[in-house]
């Protein structure tokens, strides 16, 4: 049974940083492309970054150069670092893995 669990998520000013963290078990995980989306209240949910089995990143354009995805296979866990936070970031961020589930979300909310 596949399982991601992710953590890391919370309240930050703007321009402020947080790292969130997905653990995945039930995947063969050094195979898997892992990605992070977010969904904002009243909006669909957009996939923000991916990192492939062989660590090629791919960022939305809003994210880019703000946020760093990256994995460690030792811990079967994917990061994605959040810099220059801004309120439009603010979303339930999900981590997802290429055969299809997902974890349960986690909150992340910039405010002033």
């Amino acid at each position: 049974q596949v399982q991601l669990v992710e953590s890391g998520g919370g309240l930050v000013q703007p321009g402020g940083s947080l790292r969130l963290s997905c653990v995945a078990s039930g995947i063969i995980f050094r195979f898997s492309t892992m990605a992070w989306y977010r969904q904002a209240p009243g909006k669909k949910r957009e996939l923000v970054a991916n990192i492939t089995s062989a660590s090629r990143t791919n960022y939305v354009d809003s994210v880019n150069g703000r946020f760093t995805i990256s994995r460690d296979n030792a811990k079967n866990t994917v990061y994605l670092r959040m810099n220059s936070l801004t309120h439009e970031d603010t979303a339930v961020y999900y981590c997802h893995v290429a055969s299809g589930a997902w974890g349960q979300g986690t909150q992340v909310t910039v405010f002033s």
